[in-house]
């Protein structure tokens, strides 16, 4: 799962499941690209290189954490995604419900809990 998060407003964007490899990440990108970015921080993943313009992507693990903090928070709310667990994911579908209900949530998106 690639993840992507606003750093400033603290929120989550958008989100693209599969493997790690650039099909992925590029899946995100093109959800990304309606959305006024400034710049993009990341890890020294290879991938991101090949499609993430290198006038916008700085990489340092020091400007990650946000986005960590993300994954910290899906780890603790979704059993599915915690590691070391008996739980697991059956259906990706169901996986991506289930993150984006949380995203939303944590969003104050919902105007089910309004």
């Amino acid at each position: 799962m690639w993840i992507a998060v606003d750093r400033v407003g603290k929120k989550f964007i958008n989100c693209s499941f599969g493997s790690r490899g650039t099909k992925t990440g590029q899946l995100l990108w093109e959800k990304l690209k309606k959305k006024e970015i400034g710049e993009v921080m990341t890890d020294h993943w290879r991938a991101y290189a090949e499609f993430i313009p290198e006038t916008i992507h700085t990489q340092s693990k020091a400007e990650t954490y946000t986005v960590e903090g993300y994954n910290g928070i899906l780890r603790h709310f979704l059993a599915r995604l915690r590691r070391k667990t008996k739980c697991y994911t059956k259906s990706l579908e169901m996986l991506k419900y289930s993150v984006l209900l949380l995203m939303k949530n944590r969003n104050k998106e919902l105007s089910i809990f309004n």
